[in-house]
């Protein structure tokens, strides 16, 4: 019998914590609030920028990690902790929304310019976005009692007296009192500012506290009241036109105040529009509705859009004072892999999606996902392109292939903003589900799925060719190399001890041929000559002859010295060339065994009990029994066909 939950005590604890949260008192009590914490009369651009840096930066080393030092030319890179599980490959991109966030915490230019995020659809601008929003939502201000804006108190404070009060306070006081606080201290207070009542808040996007969104407007009926507020005409009759009491500040800069304001779309607004975000940001001021005069704000300004519109907007010399008070911050898709995969996992993850997910099926459907979003290069093809910028080896008759990857980004600059997004590939995979009966998943049902989305999608003719070749040409000849070295790793018994053997011992027979010395045999410590015929028939599986193999030991004793000098272990996958040419003597040894196991239709006993350990670890390695058999027959019909 499950346990009785106690709902009222759970609200009322609920309702204790938010009202020990708030305070009220009189600006003078304010003032002593200040004196002990002066941090709570923040800017807008250091609350946020304090609160992404809280949980952390990680600082990750490329030295000791091979593929980090690939991608990255720097000796570190840096992670910060409050993106870092929900957005994936865009470390370049949040990288720049910090430094402008740092800048303008320090009040540089940028605390006077807006950020502008562009990129195609879903590479993540409104996401990052919200995330920011998020980070608001953990502060309290405190603000004036009553206040339409919610403004800092110290704008009480008369000019004159500021300086002495700025050295008292160890902060530096900006800004003006609105109208309405300002009537309000005239003729409610009788100027008595020190009696003015103040409360904290917080932050809220549901409540617009502290949190304003600008959605694009209708062209043929834009109101800047959208932005700034309006008059509240119902109480002209009570008021004259000029008395602040009219007003109502609830356009979306009014409620950004001391927070951020959102644009979305933003060049799909009029001019008029973005004039308007432009004092808001550079001067910190917006008009007050009617003859009211300007009102200051604190805000960070945030405006995204697609390239496209960007691009309309740029080409407009006329737009050329708004250009000068904007940071462009690029959001491509993503291009490695790895990071590809974590995306999809991460949706998956969110979702009720319970069906088996085969090994790289994720894998699979991110490598087309990234191959189209990769411009041409004169210097590598497409494939191998993909796995340099997933800092992966590649290599070429034996050698790693070096091609500087900073070198291909600087010729495709733009790579990244074109391509599939996401979601085209979220949806081929509930495709893939669905017509699986929602079981399983895995890569020969997902490319069925996307092949159907190119085939039916509103593409042009020659894109659609294009991304066909990589799914039916590029992508299933690179799916059947892994396809058969999944299978021959299930069908070797100990695969991993064995390709650790043939390491240990390749290690030692090149040792002794290069520094010309002998082989100690283990049992009878007869010493013997290098075995250079078992040296060759490794390394033949790479296309390492002749001359070629003497400079290819070198190469590898040095490189495995350098790494045990550090204090690293190595084996057999610790170099590239030498794993490869390992897994390839593996896989050659058993590929005839494996063409009679895989497709005979009758076994005899033997074959039969190393088909049955051969299923039973491909689901130990993560298959189920319905996409072995599945791969299986598909390994049957293109690998091993006669």
């Amino acid at each position: 019998m499950a346990a009785k939950v106690d709902f009222s005590r759970i609200i009322a604890e609920d309702r204790d914590a938010q009202t020990e949260e708030k305070w009220s008192g009189t600006f003078l009590e304010y003032l002593d609030v200040v004196k002990k914490d002066p941090s709570v009369s923040k800017l807008a651009h250091q609350r946020i920028y304090d609160t992404l840096m809280a949980p952390g930066i990680v600082d990750v080393s490329t030295v000791d990690n091979p593929k980090l030092r690939r991608i990255y030319t720097d000796d570190s890179t840096k992670i910060y902790n409050f993106f870092a599980d929900e957005f994936f490959g865009l470390e370049p991109t949040i990288n720049q929304i910090m430094h402008y966030f740092n800048a303008a915490s320090m009040k540089g230019e940028e605390s006077r310019q807006v950020l502008y995020l562009m990129g195609p659809v879903g590479s993540g601008k409104s996401s990052l976005v919200e995330k920011i929003k998020s980070a608001l939502e953990q502060n309290i201000i405190y603000h004036l009692e009553n206040c339409p804006i919610r403004e800092e108190p110290l704008h009480l404070v008369p000019n004159h007296l500021r300086p002495q009060f700025e050295k008292l306070l160890g902060v530096k006081i900006e800004g003006d009192l609105c109208p309405v606080c300002r009537w309000r201290l005239r003729n409610e207070l009788d100027n008595n500012y020190e009696k003015f009542g103040v409360v904290t808040s917080r932050l809220s996007r549901r409540s617009r506290i502290g949190i304003g969104v600008v959605p694009p407007v209708d062209p043929n009926n834009q109101d800047t009241s959208v932005l700034i507020g309006g008059e509240d005409i119902s109480k002209l009759d009570k008021y004259s036109e000029g008395d602040p009491r009219v007003l109502d500040l609830s356009g979306a800069l009014n409620v950004g105040n001391r927070g951020m304001t959102e644009f979305i779309e933003v060049f799909k607004n009029e001019i008029e529009y973005l004039h308007v975000m432009i004092t808001a940001t550079q001067e910190k001021m917006i008009p007050a509705p009617g003859r009211h005069g300007m009102v200051h704000i604190d805000q960070v300004i945030i405006a995204h859009s697609n390239e496209a519109e960007w691009k309309k907007f740029k080409s407009d010399h006329t737009n050329e004072a708004i250009l000068d008070r904007i940071v462009v911050v690029a959001v491509p898709y993503n291009l490695e892999i790895s990071e590809e995969v974590k995306i999809y996992s991460k949706i998956i993850e969110a979702s009720d999606f319970r069906a088996h997910i085969a090994p790289f099926t994720l894998e699979f459907a991110s490598m087309f996902a990234i191959l189209t979003r990769l411009e041409k290069s004169n210097k590598v093809d497409p494939l191998t392109k993909l796995k340099i910028y997933n800092g992966e080896e590649v290599l070429e008759q034996g050698q790693t292939k070096r091609i500087d990857i900073q070198e291909l980004k600087e010729d495709a600059r733009r790579e990244g903003m074109l391509g599939i997004s996401t979601r085209f590939i979220t949806k081929a995979l509930d495709q893939a589900l669905t017509e699986s009966d929602g079981q399983c998943i895995n890569p020969i049902n997902v490319a069925d799925a996307l092949i159907k989305r190119v085939k039916t999608g509103d593409l042009p003719d020659e894109t659609r060719k294009e991304y066909l070749t990589y799914l039916q040409d590029t992508m299933h000849k690179e799916y059947l190399q892994i396809l058969e070295k999944e299978i021959t790793r299930a069908f070797v018994y100990s695969y991993k001890e064995q390709a650790e053997a043939l390491f240990q011992n390749y290690l030692d027979h090149a040792e002794a041929f290069v520094n010309k010395t002998k082989i100690k045999d283990p049992n009878t410590r007869e010493e013997l000559e290098p075995d250079i015929q078992f040296l060759s028939s490794i390394e033949d599986q790479i296309g390492i002859t002749g001359t070629a193999a003497e400079g290819f030991r070198q190469d590898v004793i040095a490189f495995l010295w350098s790494v045990t000098r550090k204090g690293g272990s190595v084996d057999y996958q610790s170099y590239e060339p030498l794993k490869e040419a390992i897994e390839k003597k593996l896989l050659t040894s058993v590929r005839d065994l494996s063409r009679i196991v895989t497709m005979a239709r009758t076994r005899d006993k033997q074959q039969k009990e190393k088909y049955d350990m051969m299923v039973q670890q491909l689901i130990e390695n993560g298959y189920c029994e319905s996409c072995v058999d599945t791969i299986l027959k598909y390994a049957a019909n293109n690998l091993w066909r006669d």
